[in-house]
């Protein structure tokens, strides 16, 4: 088993910067990629970006490509989430997200191997 504990989240103000962690701990050796989504209020949850835990390609859904950036330190087990010139959209729970054993992770989200819990960022001036 694995498990994530996502931290960073809070108020903060459109144009400003937040950065998310998702600190990995059990079996995170087998671990084939990590990724985040976000979940708005009464919207369905949304996929962010995604990172491959060994070569650490990335990729970005377009409606945060260029604002938002992942990366991950194995070594410290964490992954990231840099989003700068955050707006009003923004704002939803944010989920760390990750699979393991070769298996892509879904941007549909479904089948993913293990979820954090989970934690809110709200964009408001």
């Amino acid at each position: 088993q694995v498990q994530l504990v996502e931290t960073g989240g809070g108020l903060v103000q459109p144009g400003g910067s937040l950065r998310l962690s998702c600190v990995l701990s059990g079996r995170t050796s087998r671990l084939y990629m990590m990724g985040w989504f976000r979940q708005a209020p009464g919207k369905e949850r949304d996929f962010v970006a995604r990172i491959y835990r060994h070569s650490g390609y990335a990729t970005n859904a377009d409606s945060v490509r260029g604002r938002f950036t992942i990366s991950r330190d194995n070594d410290k087990n964490t992954v990231y989430l840099q989003r700068d010139t955050l707006k009003p959209e923004d704002t939803a729970v944010y989920y760390c997200a990750a699979t393991d054993n070769g298996k892509v992770l879904p941007f549909s989200g479904t089948g993913v191997d293990f979820w954090g819990q989970g934690t809110q960022v709200t964009v408001s001036s």
